[in-house]
């Protein structure tokens, strides 16, 4: 049986953390959920996930910033951010700070499960609006 993949979600509002958790555990191994940028930087360096799912409006670190660290430590972890932002200048941002993924959260149901499928594969993945 091939291993699932080994997740990593920062998201600040309790409710929509649930979300996130209960749809990616159908698929793959959520091994941590976190509130904040700088928990996630310490799960990811303790627990090196395959996939980083962040928010871009967290406490502490935003999501721009926490991907930029992930990536300037060398984690291989893929990033997806999901997120409301749906303005080009933060999808932008998002790519340029080592994502390779862009979910809506209006398209959560839809569009995480095969961004995190496209990401593992090598593509990137953006939402449609």
């Amino acid at each position: 049986m091939p291993t699932r993949a080994r997740i990593l979600v920062a998201e600040d509002h309790e409710l929509m953390r649930d979300k996130v958790v209960r749809l990616l555990r159908r698929d793959f191994e959520v091994l941590e959920a976190v509130t904040n940028g700088e928990a996630l930087l310490e799960a990811a360096a303790r627990l090196k996930p395959d996939v980083c799912v962040l928010d871009i409006s967290m406490p502490l670190l935003n999501g721009i910033e926490t991907a930029t660290h992930l990536k300037k430590s060398n984690s291989p972890a893929k990033v997806i951010f999901l997120t409301i932002h749906n303005d080009p200048d933060s999808v932008g941002a998002a790519f340029k700070s080592g994502a390779e993924g862009y979910v809506f959260k209006t398209r959560m149901a839809a569009d995480l499960i095969v961004a995190v499928r496209e990401v593992l594969a090598g593509r990137t993945f953006l939402s449609s609006c």
